[in-house]
Protein backbone atom coordinates (compact mmCIF):
# COMPACT_ATOMS: atom_id res chain seq x y z
CA UNK A 1 0.00 0.00 0.00
CA UNK A 2 1.47 3.36 -1.07
CA UNK A 3 2.33 5.78 1.73
CA UNK A 4 -0.02 8.76 1.89
CA UNK A 5 1.59 11.95 0.62
CA UNK A 6 1.62 15.01 2.87
CA UNK A 7 2.64 18.62 2.39
CA UNK A 8 6.09 19.97 3.07
CA UNK A 9 6.61 20.13 6.85
CA UNK A 10 9.41 22.71 6.87
CA UNK A 11 9.00 26.36 5.79
CA UNK A 12 10.03 27.39 2.30
CA UNK A 13 11.62 30.47 3.91
CA UNK A 14 12.39 31.19 7.54
CA UNK A 15 14.54 33.23 9.88
CA UNK A 16 15.16 31.72 13.32
CA UNK A 17 17.60 32.89 15.98
CA UNK A 18 19.76 29.86 16.92
CA UNK A 19 18.73 28.34 20.26
CA UNK A 20 19.48 25.48 22.63
CA UNK A 21 16.34 25.47 24.74
CA UNK A 22 12.63 25.95 24.14
CA UNK A 23 9.36 25.77 26.07
CA UNK A 24 7.78 24.23 22.98
CA UNK A 25 7.65 20.62 24.28
CA UNK A 26 5.60 21.78 27.27
CA UNK A 27 3.08 23.44 24.95
CA UNK A 28 2.92 20.37 22.71
CA UNK A 29 2.25 18.05 25.67
CA UNK A 30 -0.62 20.27 26.84
CA UNK A 31 -2.13 20.39 23.36
CA UNK A 32 -1.73 16.66 22.65
CA UNK A 33 -3.79 15.46 25.61
CA UNK A 34 -6.97 13.45 24.95
CA UNK A 35 -5.60 11.57 21.90
CA UNK A 36 -4.97 14.75 19.92
CA UNK A 37 -1.66 15.32 18.13
CA UNK A 38 -0.30 18.37 16.36
CA UNK A 39 1.34 18.06 12.96
CA UNK A 40 5.12 18.04 12.61
CA UNK A 41 5.18 21.51 11.04
CA UNK A 42 3.07 22.93 13.86
CA UNK A 43 5.40 21.36 16.42
CA UNK A 44 8.42 22.85 14.65
CA UNK A 45 6.81 26.28 14.69
CA UNK A 46 5.90 26.22 18.38
CA UNK A 47 9.44 25.07 19.21
CA UNK A 48 10.87 28.04 17.30
CA UNK A 49 8.34 30.53 18.67
CA UNK A 50 8.95 29.44 22.26
CA UNK A 51 12.76 29.32 22.08
CA UNK A 52 14.37 30.84 25.18
CA UNK A 53 17.81 32.17 26.10
CA UNK A 54 19.96 31.20 29.08
CA UNK A 55 17.77 33.39 31.33
CA UNK A 56 14.54 31.76 30.22
CA UNK A 57 13.43 34.80 28.17
CA UNK A 58 11.86 34.56 24.71
CA UNK A 59 14.51 34.77 21.99
CA UNK A 60 11.91 35.87 19.44
CA UNK A 61 10.17 38.84 21.02
CA UNK A 62 8.44 39.20 17.67
CA UNK A 63 7.55 36.32 15.36
CA UNK A 64 5.65 36.18 12.08
CA UNK A 65 3.97 33.09 10.61
CA UNK A 66 2.43 33.08 7.11
CA UNK A 67 0.71 29.94 5.80
CA UNK A 68 -1.90 29.55 3.01
CA UNK A 69 -5.50 29.29 4.13
CA UNK A 70 -7.05 26.29 5.90
CA UNK A 71 -3.73 24.74 6.92
CA UNK A 72 -4.21 25.15 10.66
CA UNK A 73 -1.91 27.99 11.64
CA UNK A 74 -4.45 28.86 14.34
CA UNK A 75 -3.56 25.62 16.11
CA UNK A 76 -0.03 26.96 16.61
CA UNK A 77 -1.53 30.01 18.31
CA UNK A 78 -3.76 27.77 20.46
CA UNK A 79 -0.69 25.88 21.70
CA UNK A 80 1.03 29.13 22.60
CA UNK A 81 -2.03 30.62 24.31
CA UNK A 82 -2.83 27.39 26.18
CA UNK A 83 0.68 27.31 27.63
CA UNK A 84 0.43 31.00 28.50
CA UNK A 85 -2.84 30.58 30.38
CA UNK A 86 -1.60 27.60 32.38
CA UNK A 87 1.61 29.46 33.22
CA UNK A 88 0.01 32.69 34.43
CA UNK A 89 0.53 34.95 31.41
CA UNK A 90 -1.72 37.88 30.61
CA UNK A 91 -2.65 37.68 26.90
CA UNK A 92 -4.31 39.93 24.33
CA UNK A 93 -5.61 38.20 21.18
CA UNK A 94 -6.61 40.61 18.40
CA UNK A 95 -8.23 39.99 15.03
CA UNK A 96 -9.51 42.09 12.15
CA UNK A 97 -13.08 40.78 12.40
CA UNK A 98 -15.31 40.11 15.39
CA UNK A 99 -16.27 36.68 14.00
CA UNK A 100 -12.61 35.66 13.77
CA UNK A 101 -11.95 36.81 17.32
CA UNK A 102 -14.97 34.91 18.63
CA UNK A 103 -13.97 31.73 16.79
CA UNK A 104 -10.50 31.93 18.35
CA UNK A 105 -12.13 32.15 21.80
CA UNK A 106 -14.26 29.07 21.06
CA UNK A 107 -11.24 27.08 19.88
CA UNK A 108 -9.28 27.90 23.02
CA UNK A 109 -12.21 26.90 25.27
CA UNK A 110 -12.28 23.54 23.47
CA UNK A 111 -8.50 23.13 23.83
CA UNK A 112 -8.70 23.82 27.58
CA UNK A 113 -11.43 21.20 27.98
CA UNK A 114 -9.44 18.61 26.01
CA UNK A 115 -6.42 19.35 28.19
CA UNK A 116 -8.49 18.38 31.23
CA UNK A 117 -9.45 21.81 32.58
CA UNK A 118 -13.05 22.32 33.63
CA UNK A 119 -14.97 25.54 33.26
CA UNK A 120 -16.23 26.83 36.58
CA UNK A 121 -13.61 24.89 38.51
CA UNK A 122 -10.34 25.55 36.71
CA UNK A 123 -11.28 28.55 34.57
CA UNK A 124 -14.10 30.96 33.84
CA UNK A 125 -15.03 32.69 30.60
CA UNK A 126 -17.07 35.56 29.18
CA UNK A 127 -18.83 34.87 25.88
CA UNK A 128 -19.97 38.37 24.87
CA UNK A 129 -18.93 38.92 21.25
CA UNK A 130 -16.18 41.47 20.97
CA UNK A 131 -15.43 41.24 24.70
CA UNK A 132 -14.60 37.55 25.16
CA UNK A 133 -12.34 36.57 28.04
CA UNK A 134 -10.89 33.47 29.69
CA UNK A 135 -9.44 33.58 33.21
CA UNK A 136 -7.72 30.70 34.96
CA UNK A 137 -8.82 30.06 38.54
CA UNK A 138 -5.69 28.01 39.22
CA UNK A 139 -1.97 28.08 38.32
CA UNK A 140 -1.39 31.77 38.91
CA UNK A 141 -4.51 33.12 37.27
CA UNK A 142 -3.48 33.50 33.64
CA UNK A 143 -5.97 35.40 31.49
CA UNK A 144 -6.72 36.24 27.88
CA UNK A 145 -8.88 38.90 26.24
CA UNK A 146 -10.15 38.69 22.65
CA UNK A 147 -10.66 41.96 20.77
CA UNK A 148 -11.09 43.33 17.28
CA UNK A 149 -8.41 45.86 16.41
CA UNK A 150 -8.77 49.62 16.30
CA UNK A 151 -6.42 52.58 16.47
CA UNK A 152 -7.19 52.84 20.21
CA UNK A 153 -7.57 49.18 21.21
CA UNK A 154 -5.50 48.09 24.18
CA UNK A 155 -4.29 51.52 25.24
CA UNK A 156 -3.58 51.74 28.97
CA UNK A 157 -3.53 47.96 29.47
CA UNK A 158 -0.53 45.70 29.98
CA UNK A 159 0.03 42.15 28.69
CA UNK A 160 2.77 39.55 28.36
CA UNK A 161 1.69 38.13 25.01
CA UNK A 162 0.11 39.97 22.07
CA UNK A 163 -1.43 37.91 19.25
CA UNK A 164 -2.08 39.63 15.91
CA UNK A 165 -4.44 37.32 13.99
CA UNK A 166 -5.31 38.19 10.36
CA UNK A 167 -2.03 40.11 10.36
CA UNK A 168 -2.33 41.01 6.67
CA UNK A 169 -4.91 43.59 7.83
CA UNK A 170 -2.72 45.02 10.62
CA UNK A 171 -2.30 48.75 9.96
CA UNK A 172 0.30 51.22 11.19
CA UNK A 173 -2.17 53.18 13.30
CA UNK A 174 -3.29 49.96 14.99
CA UNK A 175 0.33 49.06 15.63
CA UNK A 176 0.88 52.48 17.19
CA UNK A 177 -1.92 51.75 19.63
CA UNK A 178 -1.00 48.13 20.40
CA UNK A 179 2.78 47.88 20.31
CA UNK A 180 3.15 49.34 23.80
CA UNK A 181 0.73 46.98 25.58
CA UNK A 182 3.53 44.45 26.20
CA UNK A 183 6.18 47.01 27.13
CA UNK A 184 5.76 46.58 30.89
CA UNK A 185 6.07 42.79 30.78
CA UNK A 186 9.32 41.28 32.05
CA UNK A 187 9.18 38.74 29.21
CA UNK A 188 7.04 40.12 26.34
CA UNK A 189 6.23 38.47 23.03
CA UNK A 190 4.24 39.50 19.95
CA UNK A 191 3.14 36.92 17.36
CA UNK A 192 1.69 37.88 13.99
CA UNK A 193 -0.02 35.25 11.88
CA UNK A 194 -1.88 35.45 8.60
CA UNK A 195 -1.58 35.16 4.83
CA UNK A 196 0.17 37.46 2.35
CA UNK A 197 -1.86 40.63 1.67
CA UNK A 198 -4.36 40.56 -1.20
CA UNK A 199 -5.55 43.38 -3.43
CA UNK A 200 -8.07 44.47 -0.78
CA UNK A 201 -5.88 44.11 2.30
CA UNK A 202 -5.30 47.38 4.14
CA UNK A 203 -2.44 46.38 6.42
CA UNK A 204 1.25 47.05 5.83
CA UNK A 205 2.87 46.09 9.15
CA UNK A 206 3.01 42.33 8.41
CA UNK A 207 4.75 42.89 5.07
CA UNK A 208 7.16 45.45 6.51
CA UNK A 209 8.13 43.15 9.38
CA UNK A 210 8.78 40.33 6.91
CA UNK A 211 10.95 42.56 4.75
CA UNK A 212 12.87 43.90 7.74
CA UNK A 213 13.57 40.43 9.17
CA UNK A 214 14.80 39.10 5.82
CA UNK A 215 16.94 42.22 5.37
CA UNK A 216 18.26 41.76 8.94
CA UNK A 217 17.10 45.27 9.80
CA UNK A 218 14.99 43.90 12.67
CA UNK A 219 15.69 41.06 15.05
CA UNK A 220 12.88 38.53 15.14
CA UNK A 221 11.58 35.23 13.83
CA UNK A 222 9.71 34.46 10.63
CA UNK A 223 8.39 31.37 8.84
CA UNK A 224 6.39 31.06 5.64
CA UNK A 225 5.20 28.53 3.09
CA UNK A 226 5.18 30.31 -0.27
CA UNK A 227 5.92 30.17 -3.97
CA UNK A 228 8.48 32.63 -5.29
CA UNK A 229 6.63 33.84 -8.39
CA UNK A 230 3.22 34.27 -9.95
CA UNK A 231 2.12 31.06 -11.69
CA UNK A 232 -0.42 30.87 -14.57
CA UNK A 233 -2.51 28.47 -12.51
CA UNK A 234 -5.41 28.41 -14.99
CA UNK A 235 -3.18 26.88 -17.67
CA UNK A 236 -1.10 24.56 -15.47
CA UNK A 237 -1.50 20.81 -15.83
CA UNK A 238 -3.02 19.25 -12.71
CA UNK A 239 0.15 17.28 -11.97
CA UNK A 240 2.25 20.45 -11.94
CA UNK A 241 -0.33 22.31 -9.85
CA UNK A 242 -0.39 19.48 -7.30
CA UNK A 243 3.37 19.77 -6.89
CA UNK A 244 2.89 23.40 -5.94
CA UNK A 245 0.11 22.49 -3.50
CA UNK A 246 2.29 20.02 -1.64
CA UNK A 247 5.25 22.41 -1.55
CA UNK A 248 3.40 25.24 0.24
CA UNK A 249 0.48 23.60 2.08
CA UNK A 250 1.93 21.71 5.06
CA UNK A 251 -1.40 20.21 6.13
CA UNK A 252 -2.28 18.81 2.70
CA UNK A 253 -2.83 15.08 3.10
CA UNK A 254 -3.37 15.55 6.85
CA UNK A 255 -6.38 17.79 7.52
CA UNK A 256 -6.54 19.42 4.09
CA UNK A 257 -7.53 17.22 1.14
CA UNK A 258 -6.67 17.34 -2.55
CA UNK A 259 -10.36 17.18 -3.35
CA UNK A 260 -11.22 20.33 -1.39
CA UNK A 261 -8.26 22.26 -2.82
CA UNK A 262 -9.05 21.14 -6.38
CA UNK A 263 -12.57 22.54 -5.99
CA UNK A 264 -11.27 26.09 -5.40
CA UNK A 265 -11.67 28.52 -8.28
CA UNK A 266 -8.51 29.55 -10.16
CA UNK A 267 -10.09 32.26 -12.30
CA UNK A 268 -8.37 35.05 -10.35
CA UNK A 269 -4.78 33.91 -10.75
CA UNK A 270 -3.24 36.56 -8.49
CA UNK A 271 -5.69 35.92 -5.66
CA UNK A 272 -5.27 32.15 -5.99
CA UNK A 273 -1.48 32.41 -5.90
CA UNK A 274 -1.72 34.56 -2.77
CA UNK A 275 -4.39 32.62 -0.86
CA UNK A 276 -3.54 29.02 -1.82
CA UNK A 277 0.13 29.23 -2.83
CA UNK A 278 1.28 31.89 -0.36
CA UNK A 279 2.66 34.32 -2.95
CA UNK A 280 4.15 37.55 -1.62
CA UNK A 281 3.92 40.25 -4.26
CA UNK A 282 6.70 42.82 -4.42
CA UNK A 283 4.38 45.45 -3.02
CA UNK A 284 1.15 45.95 -1.16
CA UNK A 285 -1.41 46.42 -3.92
CA UNK A 286 -3.65 48.83 -2.05
CA UNK A 287 -2.60 52.46 -2.40
CA UNK A 288 -3.10 54.84 0.53
CA UNK A 289 -4.79 57.14 -2.00
CA UNK A 290 -6.88 55.35 -4.62
CA UNK A 291 -6.87 56.41 -8.26
CA UNK A 292 -10.60 57.09 -8.02
CA UNK A 293 -10.15 59.39 -5.02
CA UNK A 294 -7.40 61.31 -6.79
CA UNK A 295 -9.21 61.58 -10.13
CA UNK A 296 -12.32 62.95 -8.39
CA UNK A 297 -10.23 66.03 -7.55
CA UNK A 298 -9.25 66.69 -11.18
CA UNK A 299 -10.55 69.87 -12.82
CA UNK A 300 -11.74 70.07 -16.42
CA UNK A 301 -10.74 73.73 -16.81
CA UNK A 302 -7.91 75.75 -15.23
CA UNK A 303 -9.07 77.32 -11.97
CA UNK A 304 -9.21 81.01 -11.11
CA UNK A 305 -6.30 81.49 -8.73
CA UNK A 306 -5.51 83.94 -6.00
CA UNK A 307 -2.20 85.75 -6.19
CA UNK A 308 -0.16 84.11 -3.41
CA UNK A 309 2.04 81.21 -4.53
CA UNK A 310 3.59 78.57 -2.25
CA UNK A 311 6.36 76.21 -3.30
CA UNK A 312 8.02 73.05 -2.01
CA UNK A 313 11.13 71.12 -2.99
CA UNK A 314 11.55 67.46 -2.05
CA UNK A 315 14.76 65.50 -2.52
CA UNK A 316 14.12 61.79 -3.02
CA UNK A 317 15.09 59.42 -0.24
CA UNK A 318 17.68 57.66 -2.40
CA UNK A 319 19.23 60.97 -3.46
CA UNK A 320 18.57 60.39 -7.17
CA UNK A 321 15.86 62.95 -8.02
CA UNK A 322 14.45 66.23 -6.77
CA UNK A 323 10.91 67.52 -7.34
CA UNK A 324 9.54 71.07 -7.28
CA UNK A 325 5.82 71.71 -6.77
CA UNK A 326 3.51 74.65 -6.09
CA UNK A 327 0.15 75.30 -4.49
CA UNK A 328 -2.23 78.26 -4.75
CA UNK A 329 -5.64 78.97 -3.25
CA UNK A 330 -8.43 79.21 -5.81
CA UNK A 331 -11.14 81.84 -5.85
CA UNK A 332 -13.59 79.26 -4.46
CA UNK A 333 -11.17 78.47 -1.58
CA UNK A 334 -9.77 75.14 -2.80
CA UNK A 335 -6.03 74.37 -2.77
CA UNK A 336 -4.74 73.87 -6.31
CA UNK A 337 -1.54 71.78 -6.59
CA UNK A 338 0.85 71.10 -9.44
CA UNK A 339 4.29 69.60 -9.90
CA UNK A 340 6.55 71.97 -11.84
CA UNK A 341 9.27 69.42 -12.60
CA UNK A 342 11.19 66.45 -11.30
CA UNK A 343 14.82 66.09 -12.37
CA UNK A 344 17.97 64.24 -11.51
CA UNK A 345 20.01 65.86 -8.74
CA UNK A 346 22.92 65.73 -11.19
CA UNK A 347 21.29 68.63 -13.02
CA UNK A 348 22.10 70.80 -10.00
CA UNK A 349 19.94 73.39 -8.26
CA UNK A 350 20.12 76.10 -10.93
CA UNK A 351 16.74 75.36 -12.46
CA UNK A 352 15.07 75.42 -9.04
CA UNK A 353 16.76 78.70 -8.05
CA UNK A 354 15.83 80.33 -11.36
CA UNK A 355 12.17 79.39 -11.00
CA UNK A 356 11.90 80.53 -7.39
CA UNK A 357 13.70 83.84 -8.10
CA UNK A 358 11.25 84.53 -10.92
CA UNK A 359 8.05 83.48 -9.14
CA UNK A 360 8.86 84.86 -5.64
CA UNK A 361 6.67 82.43 -3.59
CA UNK A 362 5.27 83.50 -0.23
CA UNK A 363 6.99 80.48 1.34
CA UNK A 364 9.40 77.83 0.10
CA UNK A 365 9.51 74.48 1.93
CA UNK A 366 12.61 72.35 1.35
CA UNK A 367 12.80 68.76 2.62
CA UNK A 368 15.21 65.88 2.12
CA UNK A 369 18.65 65.40 3.61
CA UNK A 370 20.11 64.68 0.17
CA UNK A 371 20.19 68.36 -0.71
CA UNK A 372 18.09 70.68 1.43
CA UNK A 373 21.02 72.49 3.08
CA UNK A 374 22.82 73.10 -0.20
CA UNK A 375 19.66 74.46 -1.83
CA UNK A 376 18.94 76.70 1.16
CA UNK A 377 22.47 78.09 0.82
CA UNK A 378 22.06 78.66 -2.95
CA UNK A 379 18.77 80.50 -2.39
CA UNK A 380 20.28 82.69 0.29
CA UNK A 381 23.15 83.64 -2.02
CA UNK A 382 20.58 84.59 -4.67
CA UNK A 383 18.58 86.67 -2.17
CA UNK A 384 15.57 84.36 -2.26
CA UNK A 385 13.76 84.60 1.08
CA UNK A 386 10.97 82.85 3.02
CA UNK A 387 12.70 79.46 3.10
CA UNK A 388 11.57 76.82 5.61
CA UNK A 389 13.30 73.53 6.44
CA UNK A 390 10.43 71.68 8.16
CA UNK A 391 10.78 69.66 11.35
CA UNK A 392 9.67 66.03 11.56
CA UNK A 393 6.56 67.18 13.42
CA UNK A 394 5.71 69.60 10.60
CA UNK A 395 6.18 66.93 7.91
CA UNK A 396 3.84 64.63 9.85
CA UNK A 397 1.31 67.44 10.14
CA UNK A 398 1.61 68.13 6.41
CA UNK A 399 0.88 64.49 5.48
CA UNK A 400 -2.14 64.31 7.76
CA UNK A 401 -3.60 67.60 6.48
CA UNK A 402 -2.94 66.55 2.87
CA UNK A 403 -4.93 63.32 3.19
CA UNK A 404 -7.75 65.05 5.03
CA UNK A 405 -7.98 67.57 2.19
CA UNK A 406 -8.10 64.75 -0.37
CA UNK A 407 -10.87 62.88 1.40
CA UNK A 408 -12.86 66.07 2.09
CA UNK A 409 -12.22 67.24 -1.51
CA UNK A 410 -10.64 70.55 -0.51
CA UNK A 411 -7.81 70.02 -3.00
CA UNK A 412 -7.76 70.16 -6.81
CA UNK A 413 -5.35 69.51 -9.69
CA UNK A 414 -5.24 69.28 -13.48
CA UNK A 415 -4.49 65.57 -13.78
CA UNK A 416 -0.75 65.49 -14.44
CA UNK A 417 0.06 61.86 -15.38
CA UNK A 418 3.24 61.65 -13.27
CA UNK A 419 1.47 63.08 -10.23
CA UNK A 420 -1.55 60.80 -10.70
CA UNK A 421 0.75 57.79 -10.97
CA UNK A 422 2.58 58.69 -7.74
CA UNK A 423 -0.60 59.51 -5.81
CA UNK A 424 -2.43 56.31 -6.80
CA UNK A 425 0.54 54.01 -6.15
CA UNK A 426 1.69 55.06 -2.70
CA UNK A 427 1.62 53.65 0.80
CA UNK A 428 2.32 55.10 4.21
CA UNK A 429 5.78 54.97 5.73
CA UNK A 430 6.16 55.44 9.44
CA UNK A 431 7.67 58.71 10.66
CA UNK A 432 8.50 59.19 14.33
CA UNK A 433 7.05 57.03 17.11
CA UNK A 434 3.54 58.46 17.47
CA UNK A 435 1.81 57.14 14.38
CA UNK A 436 2.99 59.85 11.96
CA UNK A 437 3.47 58.97 8.31
CA UNK A 438 4.91 60.08 5.01
CA UNK A 439 4.73 58.23 1.68
CA UNK A 440 6.66 55.63 -0.26
CA UNK A 441 6.07 54.12 -3.69
CA UNK A 442 4.30 50.81 -4.20
CA UNK A 443 6.10 50.12 -7.46
CA UNK A 444 9.63 50.50 -8.72
CA UNK A 445 10.15 53.40 -11.10
CA UNK A 446 7.68 55.74 -9.39
CA UNK A 447 9.31 58.84 -7.87
CA UNK A 448 7.43 59.49 -4.64
CA UNK A 449 9.24 62.84 -4.24
CA UNK A 450 6.70 64.21 -6.75
CA UNK A 451 3.83 63.44 -4.38
CA UNK A 452 5.66 64.57 -1.24
CA UNK A 453 6.67 67.90 -2.82
CA UNK A 454 3.01 68.49 -3.71
CA UNK A 455 2.05 67.52 -0.14
CA UNK A 456 4.46 70.07 1.35
CA UNK A 457 3.43 72.82 -1.06
CA UNK A 458 -0.22 72.19 -0.17
CA UNK A 459 0.64 72.35 3.53
CA UNK A 460 2.43 75.69 3.16
CA UNK A 461 -0.55 77.10 1.26
CA UNK A 462 -3.09 75.65 3.65
CA UNK A 463 -1.31 77.00 6.74
CA UNK A 464 -1.05 80.53 5.37
CA UNK A 465 -3.27 83.29 6.66
CA UNK A 466 -4.71 85.96 4.44
CA UNK A 467 -3.01 89.32 4.74
CA UNK A 468 -5.39 91.89 6.08
CA UNK A 469 -5.42 95.17 4.19
CA UNK A 470 -5.16 98.08 6.56
CA UNK A 471 -7.94 100.58 6.08
CA UNK A 472 -7.80 104.13 7.36
CA UNK A 473 -11.06 106.00 7.73
CA UNK A 474 -11.31 109.75 8.21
Amino acid sequence: MAEQRIGRQTPTQSVVIPYRDTKGPEAVRLYNKKNRACHDWQQLQIYDIMAVDENGLWLHMKYGLAVPRRNGKNEVIIMRELWGLVNGEKIMHTAHRTTTSHSAWERLITALSRAGYREGTDFKSTAQKGLETITMLINGGGSIQFRTRSSKGGLGEGYDLLIIDEAQEYTTDQESALQYVVTDSSNPQTIMTGTPPTAVSVGTVFTEFRNDVFAKEKKGGWAEWSVDKLYPVIDLEMAELKELWYEVNPSLGLTLTERSVADESRKDEIDYCIQRLGLWLLHNQKSAISQTEWEELQLTHPPKLQRRLFAAVKYGKDGTNVALSVSVKTKDDLRFVECIDCRSVRDGNGWIVDYLKRMKPEKIVINGQAGQNNLAKDLKENHVKNVLLPTVKEVISAASAFEQAIFSQQLCHMGQPSLTQAASNCEHRMIGSSGGFGYKALKEGIEIAILESVMLAFWACNESKEKKVQRINY
